[in-house]
């Protein structure tokens, strides 16, 4: 038995953050439901990955790559949560849930008035858990952003990047990954306060103050050194050499990180020089922070004639921290990531195969696999409806004749 089986989760998440938050909790057991607006998701999609074998149709709205990632261990329906039929759904399933979690902007759920007191009205259990971008109240409350918003203004971007170059964002969904990771901890504590007061919660997760925790080491510096950190690439304050450096092939390199005097005596023979290990110009760490262009050119001289893997080897034997820079596709390979089971694959019936990188933690004796794949567009809609609901057959096609519900997307999304 998974870890949170027997918890319902009401999914009402969008883009990246909140995703991640419900699919970790649908990893670990949680019985997530995403609930997807009817009119949300287009026929055509620019993301989408070649048909699985013998899957019936094109189906592009069900090979959407990002989608298929983000909702995996979870079940799929639409409502239209802005018609009063749609909200009194809503509500009966809150009222048979544990967890609503969102990221919606902080005006819409009173909006569609499904606000934390008319879900307390329908269970008085119930736990809400909030993701806007920058809180629930202050002055910048009703503002909206996306990740890289938020990489700016939390002052990651601003040390990102290189001496001689401007503020930079990650490539990827890095505040959104570590908001999604927060919110799905902040989650499961609720769930254990509450086994203790059974009390109704709100919990709130503002993605600002999730990346603030990335920046504090910077905080500290501005505050105790008053000295304002700047972007420094690959270069480290106190280990030299320190970086990537290039090696054999097109665009293959290798990160190593050298702390100490016995990691650079030891590095120095591994590469053909020892006598470097002697030479009074690279004596300790503070001279190789002075020399460290020369050392990089040393290094890399060495590097480029070698292959990633060996190279790291290398170095790892003589107890110098090194590894391998790798690609998208080496990951795939990895036997270190194969022989723990740390890309787990699910089979999606329009898009077939899929990789999954699984939650990064383990336990002894509850399995955290992911066991089934996306939902393809409402595929659990009459088992909500029906098995959980008990709504009867007729009120379900009424349901779908006034647009509450879809089995298929329409034409153009509705704006």
């Amino acid at each position: 038995m998974k870890p949170l089986a027997g918890v319902r989760v009401l999914d009402l998440t969008v883009a990246v953050a909140g995703p991640v938050a419900a699919h970790l909790l649908g990893d670990l057991g949680a019985e997530v439901i995403r609930i997807e607006p009817p009119f949300a998701r287009p026929l055509a999609h620019m993301d989408v990955s070649p048909p699985a074998t013998g899957a019936a149709g094109s189906h592009p709205h069900d090979r959407i790559v990002s989608y298929n990632d983000l909702q995996r261990s979870k079940l799929g329906m639409t409502l239209d949560l802005s018609q009063d039929s749609g909200r009194d759904i809503f509500l009966k399933l809150a009222a048979i849930s544990d967890v609503v979690i969102e990221n919606m902007a902080p005006r819409v759920l009173a909006q569609l008035r499904i606000a934390f007191d008319d879900l307390r009205a329908a269970n008085e259990r119930i736990i809400l858990v909030r993701m806007p971008a920058f809180g629930l109240d202050g002055p910048w409350r009703d503002r909206v952003s996306y990740g890289p918003g938020i990489d700016a203004l939390s002052g990651l971007a601003w040390l990102t990047g290189y001496p001689d170059r401007g503020p930079m964002n990650a490539s990827l969904y890095y505040c959104d990954y570590n908001a999604g990771a927060l919110a799905a901890f902040a989650t499961v504590v609720a769930l254990r306060a509450r086994d203790r007061a059974a009390q109704a919660q709100c919990v709130e997760l503002a993605m600002l103050e999730g990346e603030l925790q990335l920046v504090a080491d910077a905080l500290l510096d501005v505050q105790m050194n008053t000295r304002a950190p700047f972007r420094r690439g690959n270069v480290h304050p106190t280990m030299a050499p320190h970086g990537v450096y290039p090696c054999a092939g097109h665009d293959r390199w290798v990160a190593i990180a050298c702390e100490d005097d016995a990691q650079w005596r030891a590095l120095c023979h591994a590469i053909a020089q020892p006598h470097l290990a002697q030479d009074p110009r690279y004596a300790d760490v503070i001279s190789r922070v002075h020399r460290r262009r020369e050392i990089d050119a040393i290094v890399s001289a060495w590097t480029q004639n070698q292959d990633p893997h060996a190279a790291a080897g290398i170095l790892q034997a003589a107890g110098v921290p090194a590894g391998a820079v790798h690609d998208m596709r080496d990951l795939l390979h990895d036997p270190q990531f194969t022989a723990r089971d740390a890309i787990q694959w699910t089979q999606h019936p329009a898009a077939g195969a899929i990789p999954h990188t699984r939650a990064a933690f383990t336990f002894e004796r509850e399995p955290v696999r992911i066991e089934t794949p996306a939902p393809t567009y409402a595929q659990h809609l009459d088992d909500v409806l029906r098995d959980l609901l008990h709504l009867t057959p007729d009120r379900i096609a009424a349901l779908e004749a006034e647009g509450i519900i879809r089995r298929a997307p329409p034409d153009q999304p509705r704006l």
